[in-house]
């Protein structure tokens, strides 16, 4: 039987980007659209070569920081009854190279063909969920 922590699992893993939430180091929420690719209780989301105004970014000096995180997706429909929401909670850090970072490209590869072109990538943030959340219309 599919439990609801299956659901959002699924949910999640099938869509196609997210909202990443951390936290400022004044206690205000920060959140970014991301792509993202998940592999059992862990999301992994790499920063890409797409214009950035630094390469230091909040979302990077956030997890460091603070490494609590949550990453929300969404389905929205006209048909209320056919709205749904998946959310994961857990604990974020910064890869910056070696056989974890590796992995994390590679399953971004197997999700968005963008990946398997060749490209400059960034730190890879890896979050191991604790707690997988749904809700649906």
């Amino acid at each position: 039987m599919d439990s609801g922590q299956d659901t959002a699992r699924r949910r999640f893993a099938a869509a196609r980007s997210a909202r990443l939430a951390t936290t400022l180091p004044d206690g205000r929420p920060h959140v970014v659209p991301i792509v993202f690719a998940v592999d059992g209780d862990r999301i992994v989301t790499v920063v890409d070569d797409k214009p950035k105004r630094s390469a230091n970014l909040q979302r990077l000096r956030n997890v460091e920081a603070q490494p609590a995180a949550s990453v929300l997706v969404d389905h929205y429909e006209e048909e209320w009854q056919r709205l749904w929401w998946a959310r994961a909670d857990g604990t974020a850090r910064v890869v910056r190279g070696g056989p974890e970072w590796e992995a994390a490209v590679r399953l971004l590869q197997e999700k968005y063909a963008q990946y398997r072109e060749p490209r400059t990538l960034g730190p890879a943030i890896v979050i191991e969920v604790s707690r997988w959340t749904s809700w649906s219309g």
